[in-house]
């Protein structure tokens, strides 16, 4: 046969060349479309739920969300293993599912039953999945320089570090999720902004006032209503009342209760201003500042490469636009596509010294040109057909790889093979016959049973050996 194609190939030379130009071309597209990245992505399906319960014990969060979401989550269709971790404030559950298993479908499994768990929960508490990324998906990392940057001044610092963080969580952070193949970015560093009202303990005594009554009567007085149309004449109005807060000044002007004909307003029991969430760290810069910081999180399964470079595009635009304040930019510090382009320089210049060492064997110790030729040719449409294939990888490569290993643990576990072949593997004493363990091996292994077989042999004659 291998004559016969030998034979077809040298009497049709134009259309083995066209082809092989063909096949050529197709990789170079290919290549362009090629998920790339400086490191396999080996991350299992998984689904992460987490809620967030304020002032509630490790024990409390462990006992009233953790354990029923657990409890409801077992018995899902594909689920290999539940973990979880209670902590003060927050309860994190990881399912793990199969690799079988689509991610969309698996998220979907665990929506319905959240829903179904919510009534066992505490009221007022939301459980949510985490974005559908990975470990791997941080894909670009950048701060935010102000114009004050170099202030030592701690009021103006704060004003600074809160109005970027406050930039950051509502401007930017909505127009870079828009990029394609971005699903989340996440903020860190600077000061939250927050309107806190400050109670007096005695002016509440003095007024007969309970610290439920100002929470309820502020969140009651932070509503916009509609009412219904007023006809007159030929003319028709929209009846509404517009009760949200849009300053420090409504919030003090809110009444908490009427007293003898006279109205308790909120600045007469507390002070409100304009203050900062209770932070649990920062973010310093060199050790030298504090800085707010944005990540990008790539899309699970996404090409960071193209990823990044439509980032970088887009916060060219956001600085050009004019849409930050003045003397704001976004300095980047991590660039997945730094490590993307190193691996393919090290592919790049590893294959053209491949190509190069066969060239210099061929022409210089057989004197053979086109014998070098043919096989340099050769060596590129292989890339390229590579590159072809890589674009269409069918299943998981870590799929195959856990099926073979769980393949090869249920050969280990034969009776027979355990007999047969086992002690002459750990002893390396007279060899495997391929006789005796070719129906075991070709049962659990398939076509991987004649390279397992080939690798026990050597290895056995290399114990021998030794």
């Amino acid at each position: 046969m291998i004559a016969a194609l030998l034979e077809f190939s040298l009497r049709q030379r134009i259309l083995v060349l066209g082809l092989a130009c063909l096949l050529s071309v197709a990789g170079v597209f290919a290549f362009q479309s090629i998920p790339i990245d400086a490191y396999p992505d080996v991350t299992n399906i998984q689904v992460q739920v987490l809620t967030e319960a304020p002032g509630l014990s490790p024990v409390e969060v462990e006992r009233f969300i953790t354990y029923p979401l657990e409890l409801q989550m077992t018995g899902l269709p594909g689920l290999a293993e539940i973990r979880s971790l209670s902590k003060f404030a927050l309860s994190q559950i990881t399912i793990v599912f199969n690799d079988d298993v689509d991610i969309y479908f698996a998220r979907q499994l665990v929506l319905e039953r959240i829903m179904a768990a919510k009534e066992r929960l505490p009221e007022g508490l939301e459980p949510v999945m985490a974005p559908v990324t990975t470990g791997l998906g941080e894909v670009y990392h950048y701060y935010v320089e102000g114009p004050n940057a170099a202030a030592t001044d701690h009021k103006i610092v704060e004003t600074e570090l809160t109005d970027q963080r406050t930039m950051q969580d509502w401007v930017l952070r909505p127009l870079l999720k828009s990029v394609p193949g971005v699903i989340d970015v996440n903020g860190m560093g600077g000061f939250v902004k927050q309107y806190q009202v400050l109670v007096d303990p005695a002016k509440l005594r003095k007024f007969d006032l309970t610290l439920h009554q100002i929470y309820e009567a502020v969140a009651k007085n932070n509503a916009n209503v509609g009412g219904n149309v007023l006809d007159r004449h030929a003319e028709r109005s929209i009846v509404r009342g517009l009760g949200l807060i849009k300053s420090v000044m409504d919030i003090e002007s809110i009444i908490v209760k009427e007293s003898a004909g006279t109205p308790v307003f909120v600045r007469d029991v507390a002070e409100v201003l304009i203050g900062h969430v209770v932070r649990h760290g920062a973010v310093v810069l060199n050790g030298e500042r504090e800085v707010v910081i944005g990540t990008v999180l790539m899309l699970r399964g996404g090409n960071a490469r193209q990823v990044v470079e439509a980032v970088k595009t887009k916060v060219e635009d956001l600085q050009q636009s004019n849409i930050l304040p003045a003397g704001t930019r976004l300095i980047p510090f991590y660039d997945r596509i730094e490590l993307v382009t190193a691996a393919i320089d090290t592919v790049r210049d590893a294959l053209i010294e491949g190509i190069v060492l066969v060239v210099f064997v061929f022409f210089f110790f057989l004197g053979h040109v086109r014998s070098a030729v043919v096989v340099t040719v050769s060596l590129i449409v292989t890339e390229a057909a590579a590159s072809h294939g890589a674009s269409h990888p069918g299943r998981a490569t870590i799929e195959n790889v856990n099926h073979c290993l769980k393949a090869l643990a249920k050969l280990i576990e034969a009776e027979k093979f355990k007999s047969i072949a086992l002690p002459r593997l750990a002893t390396g004493v007279g060899g495997l016959d391929w006789k005796d363990v070719k129906p075991l091996m070709e049962k659990h292994l398939g076509h991987l049973s004649i390279p397992v077989y080939v690798y026990g042999t050597y290895h056995s004659g290399v114990q021998a050996a030794e």
